[in-house]
């Protein structure tokens, strides 16, 4: 499933993914508030079938087990995906959508060098891949 993500622009991700050696011992505490807050403005996942995409797409990942999954409310499900694509821009060297060279990140992810799920389409509009 693809989803656009264009309007998340200047979106400051480094707010909502960054490692203790840039954000000190609390990073993942401190991220992981500003992507539950950052998920009450913005939902992404606005409907029962990309809810259960992103469900899906972080049980795949192997951080978490199925009943751990399950027993987060949407609110959480949206945070993490927030979280996801914040972390995806920072591998790809940027802070913000709107500073990705785009060319540069596709032959990195084509390469096989930055395991993101983020493209730019013929259009110009961003979107998250939610698959495997």
């Amino acid at each position: 499933m693809e989803i656009n993500i264009t309007h998340l622009l200047e979106m400051n991700c480094f707010t909502l993914s960054h490692s203790r050696a840039e954000g000190g011992e609390n990073a993942g505490n401190n991220t992981w508030k500003a992507s539950q807050s950052k998920a009450q403005e913005i939902k992404l996942l606005d409907t029962p079938e990309k809810i259960q995409a992103m469900r899906d797409f972080a049980r795949s990942s192997g951080g978490w087990n199925e009943s751990e999954v399950n027993a987060w409310n949407e609110n959480e499900v949206n945070a993490l995906f927030l979280q996801w694509i914040a972390g995806d821009c920072r591998e790809l060297g940027a802070d913000s959508l709107d500073e990705i060279d785009w060319d540069e990140a596709e032959e990195s992810q084509s390469a096989g060098q930055v395991p993101s799920n983020l493209f730019r389409s013929d259009s110009g509009e961003i979107f998250f891949y939610l698959g495997n």
